[in-house]
């Protein structure tokens, strides 16, 4: 089977290798070399991460990340690309849980904002993986809309998301979804419903 966490960490760093650090990333205002520092606190400096639960720590865990990407970019990327074994997000016991998701993202975050992409193909196996993701995120992300939200794969697969008075009904790959679910507009969904209705849940604040 394959460790598409792992996958996705070497795809992502190879892809950060190719463009420099001065790219543009989907993270509104965040170069290749932000992205790349994000990453590599993330794998060592839990105390930094804590800011993005707790929003009076915030103001640490940029300065940590700031830091990080004024060292040298070679180095930053191989920080993402090896990540210590004693990482709490990273070690071989919890990588595939907490990172298949979190690279899938961060690599189309690079990918989508370079000009010409494309969603890649379906991958059953990672897919699947994903989908049980999607659910879960739809269910944070969209928690604020006004109507329903289902989240439908093009197999007839659904996550009824939130509840509401009318439904909008939101459908594409589950990497798309995933992503839409993310707080990314840079992705290939397919919304039907009221006009308004969509329009209002296209225009949430999605992600966390």
């Amino acid at each position: 089977m394959t460790d598409y966490a792992r996958a996705e960490r070497r795809q992502l760093a190879d892809l950060l290798q190719q463009v420099g650090p001065d790219q543009p990333t989907v993270n509104a205002g965040w170069t290749t070399r932000d992205l790349a520092a994000h990453l590599a606190v993330r794998d060592r400096r839990p105390d930094a991460m804590i800011g993005m639960l707790i929003p009076p720590l915030a103001g640490h865990g940029e300065h940590v990340r700031l830091a990080k990407a004024a060292r040298p970019y070679a180095e930053i990327v191989l920080e993402v690309r090896t990540p210590p074994w004693w990482s709490p997000v990273s070690n071989p016991l919890v990588d595939a849980l907490t990172n298949t998701v979190e690279f899938f993202i961060h690599h189309e975050d690079v990918r989508r904002a370079q000009s010409g992409w494309a969603p890649r193909p379906p991958d059953e196996a990672r897919d699947r993986q994903i989908w049980r993701a999607v659910g879960l995120l739809g269910r944070l992300s969209y928690r604020s809309s006004p109507v329903a939200v289902t989240l439908r794969r093009p197999d007839g697969a659904e996550h009824a998301v939130r509840s509401g008075p009318r439904t909008v009904i939101l459908t594409g790959e589950p990497g798309e979804l995933l992503l839409h679910a993310a707080g990314r507009d840079e992705c290939v969904v397919h919304p039907e419903g009221e006009p308004a209705d969509v329009a209002a849940v296209m225009a949430l604040d999605r992600g966390l």
